[in-house]
């Protein structure tokens, strides 16, 4: 029997772990609920929070579901629905499952995948990504104190590593998107793809935050994520168009 990343078992598979991952959420939304009823809070303000959670909600979910459609051509859509709906991470999945796919001779696209080529990219996907598990709680307390003890000390340095971290991270990502600009030649212009991506997110993201500043459009600091992503790859078509046809 051949392969199939759309196998009907690996969605029963999926959607058992899903619904233990979704009875757990509405388990302690439940209790959330009473408990709050129990302390006395207004009832008026606490429809209020779950109205503006469910609003807000729907943002970060515009990103996944981008996610999954990217993953599902090359790992069907089972895996990449479990990956990001439960503990994945969007920028990461996509990373692990691409270098994976590379270091076979493959791309993203490829929806030819062996049974064992399959368990590679599942494997890295999973196991990489369990780190951030047992790596919170045994050096996050420890972390977090330092951190604590070093801004009563001095607030400038901890802001200062602070940013350090977060732009060693950015630098992280900046890697991949320019890898390929030095592999640029005249038939071959592949390479800039990611980067003009890049560019059209940055921008969106930008016009985001002017007008939620300048307009004090709240809503739009929230799904300015998403729109960065959708926007993003939307112009990565004709993008790909242009450059082939310039060759």
């Amino acid at each position: 029997m051949s392969f199939d990343v759309n196998s009907p078992i690996l969605f029963v598979m999926v959607g058992i772990i899903i619904a233990v991952v979704m009875a757990q959420s509405v388990f302690f939304l439940v209790r959330a609920w009473r408990r709050a009823k129990a302390i006395g809070m207004d009832p008026q303000k606490l429809k209020k929070i779950a109205r503006t959670a469910v609003i807000f909600t729907i943002a970060p979910a515009i990103a996944i579901l981008v996610g999954v459609i990217t993953l599902s051509k090359a790992l069907g859509t089972p895996i990449p629905w479990l990956r990001l709906s439960v503990i994945g991470s969007l920028s990461y999945e996509t990373i692990a499952a691409t270098n994976t796919l590379q270091a076979m001779g493959l791309s993203l696209g490829s929806s030819d995948l062996t049974a064992s080529q399959f368990v590679s990219v599942l494997f890295v996907m999973t196991i990489s990504i369990l780190v951030g598990i047992w790596l919170a709680p045994v050096v996050g307390r420890k972390l977090q104190k330092g951190m604590s003890n070093l801004e009563k000390k001095d607030a400038r340095w901890s802001d200062t590593i602070i940013n350090a971290m977060f732009i060693g991270m950015i630098s992280a990502f900046l890697g991949f998107v320019f890898c390929d600009v030095t592999n640029i030649t005249a038939t071959n212009k592949s390479g800039l793809i990611p980067v003009l991506v890049m560019l059209v997110s940055a921008v969106v993201m930008a016009i985001a935050g002017i007008f939620a500043k300048k307009f004090h459009w709240r809503w739009i600091a929230d799904y300015a994520l998403p729109l960065s992503l959708v926007i993003g790859m939307a112009c990565a078509i004709p993008f790909t168009n242009w450059l082939s046809a310039a060759v």
